[in-house]
């Protein structure tokens, strides 16, 4: 199984070989700021099973003090990926093409989301990250 995806502008491209696992969707105030955004849709990759295919060299990243980040297209500024310690860590699910197989399986940091935001019934919530 091979996953690709990219940037609004199509400058940035990748590949992923592997499957993505465990999507989330995180509704702190960071979130919201780096995704533009009521939450972030995300899902992790294996880094070995990462690769960019085209524009590496036009990603711009952000990293916080606590070694995670994001890294995004500089021309079109669309966020592909995550970054933890240097390494992907994994990808919005906003950026992948066609169908990634998988869903949003939890909502995390829901205390703190948008008063605006309304969640819909049925989903799996934390009011902060999951314990496991």
């Amino acid at each position: 199984m091979s996953i690709t995806g990219g940037c609004f502008c199509g400058a940035v491209t990748y590949r992923v070989s592997g499957k993505l696992r465990d999507a989330r969707s995180c509704h702190c105030s960071r979130c919201r700021k780096a995704f533009s955004s009521q939450a972030s849709a995300y899902a992790l990759v294996d880094p070995t099973e990462f690769s960019w295919l085209t524009g590496q060299d036009l990603l711009t990243s952000y990293v916080g003090k606590h070694g995670a980040g994001l890294s995004f297209c500089s021309k079109c500024g669309s966020t592909l990926c995550g970054i933890f310690d240097g390494k992907i860590h994994g990808v919005t699910l906003g950026c992948v093409d066609g169908d990634p197989e998988i869903e949003i399986g939890r909502h995390i940091f829901v205390g703190s989301k948008a008063t605006w935001e309304v969640m819909p019934d049925g989903v799996v919530v934390f009011e902060e990250g999951p314990t496991v």
